[in-house]
């Protein structure tokens, strides 16, 4: 732990990493609950992984924005504490795979070197703020949404309001109306607009994914960029405090939203005002570090097949309305590529293009800024390290997540079936190398990290049951989703189950009709057009479960015969007072308030010291029993519990007591009498603890 000290020089980030060091020796020790831990390392990006003793860690890079120092840094780092193999996630993300806890500290230090962090990657907390990869350079956008994106990163990165939220929390911002950063599905999306000159964003709340997708509502047609911290402040406040906890299912956003409806939201919001602490937050587009563009003269190359140059470009090129230059989309497969690649690419964007590139949400990259005339030099370069696939964007780009590969919720293969479906869609169609109208997603569960249910064309992973209790790999065909722009979608339709071998044959009958029957009209609008019960009619044959033969018990990229099973966490291997657990909990969060104030932010510390009062509440419930599912329910519930009872005397309510940060303005003064609060209660509920023990 000393040697992060001689590092790093940020002493937040220093704290940081040497608290998680602590607290995963704590955990080995039986000193910490495996669900408090298992909290604490998901929001320092560290996720368990399918495979016993072995972690993923997910890399947080806000908007898909790399520089080639960091590209190298990561390159290292997997080198060092991984496989070498570097993922691509739909939010934009890195994940790296099989690495050992004990290590993650160390490494996280040495990403902190190139201003990479893992903090809130997983976890119950805002997650990566995810954009429009073409951002900066769209030729339709009314402005840079980047400084934006990057802005909102920086605001809650570390913030107390949303440290330890019901569920995860997604943001996405899109350059233009197109909504390529998919608004309608995210807790909150930003779309840029122009109004009287003004910069701001049309402003969608509450959507989701997940087995029960929901679209987002519109909030705002139009907010003022300087608007959009505070609302995000004020909306995350209401979802920490009325958000679900106990139950997992129910705790997005998503869920109270639609349990108390926009306007139900909206009386919240308002009465939260008083408790955020800035009113209007300017953005200053202008700092925002410009390009680093290289001026350079183009080497002489030769292209050794011109034909398929020239496809490429007609699939991979993206004009930028920044005359001259164009923008280079890379095709990755499945988002998996390795680091000597990584390496060799950062060496020519840093003395070719602009020094970054930006990660998609259809796990690809773009390499922004080359000069039109650098463009075969680029494509020789990228044809050595495998990077010049055609088809960027379409129809023969599939998404998939990582399914049983790594994952821990995993059900059926995501990436066996999305290389398989490629090798098809490239075999047999090869017209729709051009075509960008078809959209391919697959997960491996219903959690949708790898978007289905917003596909044209989905396939999600489940397991099939046979009449002699065999069971087998599954796919749910869903169909007719998609992005129609402006904070406006389709989700997917669940057509029919069938056995995972058939998902091939079912993507052909599919295309097949689309291309027989679709007359000219686009892939959503054709099925629109036939309605769900056509597609149910020509592929309820596939579903039959009576027939399969022991091909059909084996999953993709598998040998062996298909185990329907769900990876285990880590295990404490003891049992801990849970109870004890939290109100030590609470005493860290008093000591955390009481540095927020001596570095005058009072707003946090204001935070803090509710945070604690309300986990100290939880505690003490939790030894009678009481579910704790939101901040408000334990916060009635200990007033009917406690206070009514005349079993705590506290001289006013609980209610009273704890939400006064609502009612009063984020001061120094109150700050300090909150504080005073918070540790009064935390004292007045160890002694209620100490008499109910002694009694026992």
């Amino acid at each position: 732990m000393q040697s992060f000290r001689s590092e790093i020089e940020n002493p937040v980030v220093e704290k940081d990493i040497i608290d998680l060091a602590n607290k995963i020796e704590m955990f080995h020790n039986g000193k910490l609950d495996e669900e408090k831990f298992r909290s604490l390392r998901l929001a320092r990006g560290v996720y368990g992984q399918r495979q016993e003793g072995v972690q993923m860690i997910r890399i947080k890079l806000p908007y898909g924005k790399v520089t080639s120092e960091q590209l190298r840094r990561i390159s290292d780092v997997s080198e060092e504490y991984s496989t070498g193999r570097l993922h691509i996630t739909t939010r934009q993300d890195i994940q790296i795979h099989y690495v050992d806890l004990n290590r993650t500290p160390e490494l996280w230090a040495e990403l902190e070197k190139s201003d990479i962090t893992l903090r809130e990657a997983c976890g119950n907390a805002v997650r990566n703020v995810t954009a429009s990869e073409t951002a900066g350079i769209d030729m339709d956008e009314p402005f840079d949404v980047s400084p934006y994106a990057q802005a909102i990163f920086e605001y809650f990165l570390r913030n107390p309001i949303s440290q330890e939220l019901g569920r995860k929390f997604k943001v996405s911002f899109s350059a233009t109306d197109a909504d390529t950063g998919l608004s309608y599905m995210h807790d909150l999306g930003f779309i840029a607009k122009i109004e009287n000159g003004v910069r701001g964003f049309k402003v969608m709340l509450g959507g989701g994914l997940g087995s029960q997708p929901r679209h987002a509502d519109e909030l705002y047609s139009f907010l003022p960029s300087d608007k959009i911290i505070p609302l995000m402040d004020g909306v995350v406040r209401v979802f920490d405090r009325y958000g679900e906890r106990k139950s997992r299912a129910k705790a997005r956003l998503k869920f109270l939203l639609k349990d108390i409806g926009l306007d139900g939201f909206k009386e919240l919001l308002e009465q939260e005002q008083k408790a955020v602490p800035v009113q209007s937050f300017k953005i200053d587009a202008d700092a925002y570090p410009a390009y680093k563009i290289a001026n350079v003269e183009a080497p002489a190359v030769e292209i050794a097949n011109q034909k398929v140059f020239e496809e490429w470009k007609s699939t991979n090129i993206i004009p930028q309305k920044q005359k001259g230059y164009v923008a280079i989309g890379v095709k990755v497969l499945l988002g998996d590529f390795y680091i000597d690649k990584a390496r060799q690419l950062a060496d020519l964007v840093e003395k070719y293009a602009a020094d970054e590139v930006r990660f998609s949400l259809r796990q690809n990259f773009i390499i922004p800024f080359v000069k039109e005339e650098l463009v075969p030099f680029f494509y020789t370069e990228l044809e050595k390290l495998g990077f010049v696939e055609a088809g960027y964007n379409k129809a023969i780009d599939i998404t998939a997540c990582p399914g049983t590969d790594t994952c821990n919720l995993g059900i059926s293969s995501s990436t066996g079936i999305a290389e398989e479906l490629e090798r098809v869609m490239k075999a047999e169609y090869p017209d729709y190398i051009n075509n960008p109208d078809v959209v391919i997603k697959i997960s491996g569960c219903m959690n949708a990290c790898g978007q289905h249910n917003m596909a044209n064309i989905g396939f999600q992973g489940m397991s099939v049951r046979t009449k002699n209790k065999l069971v087998a790999p599954a796919l749910q065909v869903l169909l007719g989703g998609g992005n129609i722009g402006d904070g406006e979608g389709r989700f997917a339709d669940k057509v029919v189950k069938i056995p995972s071998k058939r998902g091939p044959e079912a993507l052909r009958l599919i295309l097949n009709d689309f291309e027989a029957n679709g007359n000219g009209a686009s892939f959503a609008d054709y099925y629109v057009d036939k309605g769900e019960h056509y597609f149910y009619d020509f592929l309820k044959h596939l579903t039959a479960v009576d027939n399969l033969t022991a091909e059909d018990f084996i999953d993709w990229g598998n040998s062996e015969e298909y185990v329907k099973a769900i990876g285990v966490g880590e295990c404490a291997g003891v049992v801990i007072d849970l109870i004890a657990t939290l109100l030590f909990d609470s005493k860290e969060k008093i000591e955390t308030a009481e540095v927020a104030l001596e570095d005058s932010k009072w707003a946090a510390s204001i935070y803090y010291s509710y945070s604690s009062m309300v986990n100290t509440a939880k505690a003490i419930l939790t030894s009678e029993n009481v579910k704790t599912n939101t901040h408000i329910g334990i916060i009635k519930d200990f007033d009917k519990t406690f206070v009514a009872s005349d079993r705590i005397d506290l001289a006013t309510s609980f209610d009273e007591l704890v939400l006064q940060l609502n009612k009063q303005d984020p001061t120094q003064d109150f700050a300090i009498k909150y504080l005073q609060d918070a540790k009064d209660f935390l004292k007045a509920i160890e002694a209620f603890r100490e008499k109910e023990l002694a009694q026992v």
